[in-house]
């Protein structure tokens, strides 16, 4: 098993396919920054089907029994089927995931679970069309959200659907929002984190778990549940009538001593951290025709040195640090 320094091992790959999205999310991608202007990465920077899939069997062969394809919105890359079908096909595989926001979904939910696709996450922060609109940067309609999580339902994919709390913002109908969406699936509440560098992150505006519990549980009684397993992120409960909720405090109650992932963006560059400022480059000896034997050595090299604990270190030193944009690595 390969551990790093503090006796993780590496679990969980993270795969971003592409830096554009078609939403701007305020605490993501937001509008003023992200703009009409604004110069997304070109086709041949990023990693073609085949580079990931390579890649990604050299992580699988490191232990790594999970792959997320993130994005950006990963629904916006090409063929995306394709390297579904790519990566199911990789042995040792145990879970095949996508984190999406769901709007390309009832177009490619069918095609995404018959390449191989076990689940998608889906990320929808209000059904108040007025709130999600503004939270989404575009006026979208949760409507929108909603019918996509519908078609994945319909085409046989699991799905969670993950809400990032913003105080003041969309936590005055958060029991309206568990009620409207636990049928679907677990139901995740993510604490507004310090990612990237343009969302105007500041602790005031975060909710504490501890208080979004308290909240939801006034609609009714939830039950604590054990962790499935190591590097778990959310802590979850579950309510009388067996829906699943989940709590991801990042911020109040980090779980840095647990984490398993690794991430790699769209060009290539491994990050062991989401909150990392660097990475390390792939690609680059990729293309010039390294061979598996020593894409596996920088691997391990970069796992064996990793020390990443952002968010049990945050503060004001940490927290004004450069770091890399989510929409590079995903979530």
């Amino acid at each position: 098993m390969l551990l790093d320094p503090l006796g993780r091992p590496l679990r969980d790959l993270r795969v971003s396919v592409t830096d554009r999205c078609n939403l701007r999310c305020t605490y993501c991608m937001p509008a003023e920054v992200f703009g009409p202007d604004y110069a997304f990465l070109p086709r041949a920077e990023l990693l073609s089907f085949e580079e990931i899939e390579r890649l990604s069997r050299l992580f699988v062969g490191l232990g790594v029994e999970k792959l997320r394809i993130t994005g950006g919105e990963p629904t916006l890359r090409r063929d995306l089927p394709d390297l579904i079908s790519r990566l199911a096909g990789i042995a040792g595989v145990r879970d095949l995931a996508m984190t999406t926001n769901g709007l390309l979904l009832p177009r490619l939910a069918g095609d995404l679970k018959a390449a191989g696709l076990v689940r998608v996450t889906v990320s929808l922060d209000s059904l108040d069309p007025q709130v999600f609109g503004q939270m989404n940067g575009l006026g979208v309609s949760p409507q929108k959200v909603l019918g996509g999580i519908e078609a994945a339902l319909r085409a046989g994919l699991k799905v969670k659907i993950n809400t990032v709390v913003k105080r003041g913002v969309n936590d005055a109908h958060l029991t309206e929002l568990w009620r409207g969406l636990r049928e679907f699936g677990p139901v995740r509440f993510i604490e507004f984190m310090d990612v990237g560098n343009h969302n105007g992150w500041n602790l005031d505006s975060v909710l504490p778990s501890g208080e979004v519990l308290a909240r939801l549980a006034e609609d009714g009684p939830l039950t604590p549940l054990a962790p499935a397993q190591r590097g778990e992120v959310a802590t979850r409960y579950r309510d009388d009538a067996g829906h699943e909720l989940g709590l991801i405090s990042s911020v109040t109650a980090p779980f840095c001593g647990d984490c398993t992932r690794a991430r790699l963006s769209a060009v290539g560059v491994l990050y062991t951290c989401l909150f990392a400022s660097r990475g390390t480059d792939l690609r680059s000896p990729l293309r010039a025709g390294a061979s598996d034997a020593l894409l596996r050595e920088q691997l391990v090299a970069v796992w064996s040195q990793r020390r990443d604990r952002y968010s049990e270190e945050r503060g004001e030193q940490a927290a004004a640090r450069p770091k890399v944009e989510m929409s590079h690595i995903g979530g």
